[in-house]
């Protein structure tokens, strides 16, 4: 039995610059408005919505396919989207103007499908780089596209709208360089053009304009710097440490901006991994922005939490602390969480988070161990980290973080669950356990 009424595929298959695909016709838009229709009409729960690669009619995208009729709903435009979903998901009517039926379909599929494995073929022998191998490399061009719009501030500027010109005036760059940006931006699909002016996207307007409420600029700002780190990658496999001038000043607020980011959007799904259990005293070990102090106490009214932290990132932690209302349930210390004095046995949790990746092995081993000591017996450890597995090339972001932490710290790197495992037994530790939750971090629990 069919736990649906009905299913629809629509492709989305990304093919090279040039060559006829379904995305490059429209088929996420049409992919939108079919997830919108039908929950304004109330069908979200009685229709599966899947994407999927070719169907095999390039020329004919976007593409539709829905069963159990098995239907063929070829040159879709999201207008169309509304009468399908009244006509065929609601009334169980075929709309027979987009339908496709004919003979053809099929020997068209088939010629589409050999031409596609001959080119592949040919491309094989003759020794040229697979296409996905080449845009991989190419990568860095798109990202540095939009690190430079947002250390110009453009999205912003763009605001409602305005010619090359006008932007360009507002950010006090030269028009010609401003123009050739702004053009690449609207290929990226982050602006929108329309004869000589240029706007933001709906996701460019929520999230790159400054001062808007989810505005995530200041935290993309760290990757800006992040970039300038990465340009040394080479020199430092050669040095087998950072080579890179330390950070100014300037670093720290992007820095904790993005830290503060990346904690708000699985700030829950920790604590709700960790279960606090009627946990009194938290210490949060590097705490920055506070975000988990605050996901934390919020879960739990009888919890008392300690960030500790630099003095540069105190005032940060405080206003993040004073706007969510627990100022009376969360203080802080300034201090270096390897030196600084740990009132022993009072914690019931110790959380380190995007913590150990900074450091050496050895100072891990020491971090800890203090933290071991702070501990209330049957107190736990959470660390948060991008923890590699025993091999250490997975997952693929903790393997490419180990790089980040070459290019930007004296010893630090990614480290493996097996790792931390012995070095939470050689603290003291009992019990240990992997909780993988979504996205790249995952936890290391321990109990005293």
């Amino acid at each position: 039995m069919e736990p649906f009424r009905y299913h629809a595929f629509v492709c989305t298959q990304e093919k090279s610059e040039g060559v006829p695909c379904c995305s490059a016709a429209g088929s996420f838009r049409v992919l939108d408005a079919l997830h919108g229709a039908l929950g304004a009409q109330g069908l979200a729960d009685e229709v599966q919505v899947s994407s999927c690669g070719c169907l095999g009619i390039c020329d004919s995208g976007p593409v539709m396919i829905v069963y159990p009729e098995g239907v063929w709903y070829t040159k879709l435009t999201a207008n169309d989207v509304p009468e399908i979903v009244s006509s065929h998901f609601q009334a169980g009517k075929k709309v027979a103007r987009l339908e496709r039926s004919d003979e053809g379909m099929k020997a068209e599929i088939l010629d589409h499908r050999n031409k596609y494995l001959a080119m592949l073929k040919g491309k094989d022998a003759a020794g040229v780089l697979p296409d996905d191998v080449t845009e991989m490399i190419r990568g860095f061009m798109a990202s540095r596209a939009i690190l430079t719009a947002f250390e110009l501030d453009l999205f912003t500027a763009v605001g409602d709208g305005g010619t090359a010109q006008q932007i360009a005036g507002r950010i006090q760059c030269a028009v010609r360089a401003t123009e050739i940006l702004l053009n690449a931006l609207v290929s990226l699909k982050l602006l929108q053009k329309s004869g000589d002016n240029y706007t933001n996207t709906a996701l460019a307007a929520r999230f790159f304009v400054e001062g808007t409420p989810d505005s995530a600029r200041m935290a993309q700002l760290h990757m800006a710097n992040l970039w300038k780190r990465w340009t040394t990658l080479t020199e430092a496999v050669k040095a087998g440490t950072s080579v890179a001038p330390p950070a100014g000043n300037g670093s720290v607020k992007p820095f904790i901006a993005a830290m503060d980011h990346n904690a708000r959007g699985r700030a829950r799904a920790v604590v709700q991994a960790v279960e606090v259990n009627g946990a009194r005293h938290l210490l949060d070990l590097g705490g920055g922005s506070a975000a988990y102090s605050i996901a934390f106490a919020k879960a739990a009214p009888g919890l008392q939490a300690e960030v500790v932290d630099l003095a540069d990132v105190l005032p940060i932690a405080q206003e993040h602390i004073r706007k969510a209302g627990m100022a009376d349930r969360i203080t802080t210390r300034a201090g270096d969480m390897l030196t600084v004095a740990l009132d022993a046995g009072k914690y019931d949790l110790v959380l380190l988070s995007a913590i150990c990746h900074m450091f050496s092995p050895e100072e891990n081993r020491q971090l800890l161990a203090r933290a071991y000591q702070a501990l209330a017996p049957h107190g736990r450890l959470v660390i948060s980290d991008f923890i590699l597995d025993a091999d250490k090339t997975a997952p693929r972001f903790a393997a490419l973080f180990a790089l980040n932490m070459l290019v930007g710290t004296r010893a630090g790197a990614s480290y493996s669950e097996p790792e931390y495992d012995a070095w939470l037994k050689e603290a003291g530790f009992g019990e240990t356990k992997r909780v993988r939750l979504p996205g790249p971090a995952n936890l290391m629990i321990a109990a005293k």
